[in-house]
């Protein structure tokens, strides 16, 4: 194996922050999009929790979780040394006031949101109630943070933007006539920022089932951060 296996699914927000991080870093890599009724038996064996996504080093490292799976990307050589932009881009994600976005996201907003989106999962529960507290003490909380800077990484992106995307992106489409009305414009203007980027669109391209292919290299990583996520 020359280049890093990505086990990964298409759909999964784990997934998707994990492909955005390898794509900005300019990291060739391959891929399966794994079938979650049949995964598969190589990937088990290196990962038997069997979740996505996973990342199958040459030196025979595994990563299975996704924030490992960004910083490794964030470690290359390559982005680290373009430029001290890229350099911020990862190093305003460790401050305390990221991280914690990234362990209440991971954490209480996830819980709230799995139980708001599959509600057949969780027949005890109220998805309402689910809803309702996920605002509360997730996204209005992010909406003031939103209000006072574009990005969490202020006036540009960083690595904790990407990582939070995917799930507020879930939790938008349950129901996107409710969220389209909801107060909250400035979390709805990044979240449209994100779904229009070309990184997020280049992220989701479709990929055969069970096979391993190269995932097509992002131009996009070549150039200045500001291009990179169409900011100006």
């Amino acid at each position: 194996m020359t280049a890093p296996l990505l086990y990964t699914y298409r759909r999964c927000p784990y997934a998707m922050r994990a492909r955005m991080a390898l794509l900005i870093a300019g990291i060739p890599f391959a891929a399966m999009e794994v079938s979650l009724r049949d995964k598969p038996p190589a990937m088990l064996a290196i990962s038997p929790k069997g979740t996505v996504p996973v990342l199958h080093l040459p030196s025979g490292e595994v990563l299975a979780q996704s924030w490992d799976i960004m910083r490794w990307a964030m470690a290359q050589q390559g982005l680290a040394q373009k430029s001290a932009q890229a350099k911020q881009w990862w190093e305003k994600a460790q401050t305390a006031e990221n991280l914690a976005w990234l362990v209440k996201n991971d954490g209480l907003f996830k819980h709230h949101l799995d139980r708001y989106k599959y509600p057949q999962r969780y027949a005890d529960e109220d998805p309402i109630s689910h809803r309702d507290q996920a605002c509360a003490e997730f996204l209005l909380p992010l909406e003031n943070c939103l209000q006072r800077s574009v990005f969490l990484g202020g006036d540009s992106p960083c690595a904790t933007d990407i990582a939070l995307f995917p799930f507020v992106r879930q939790f938008a489409a349950v129901a996107p006539d409710w969220f389209e009305q909801a107060p909250m414009p400035a979390v709805k203007s990044w979240l449209s920022f994100w779904l229009a980027s070309p990184l997020f669109e280049h992220c989701m391209r479709k990929l055969p089932s069970q096979t391993i292919c190269v995932f097509p290299a992002y131009a996009g990583a070549s150039s200045g951060l500001d291009k990179l996520f169409n900011i100006g």
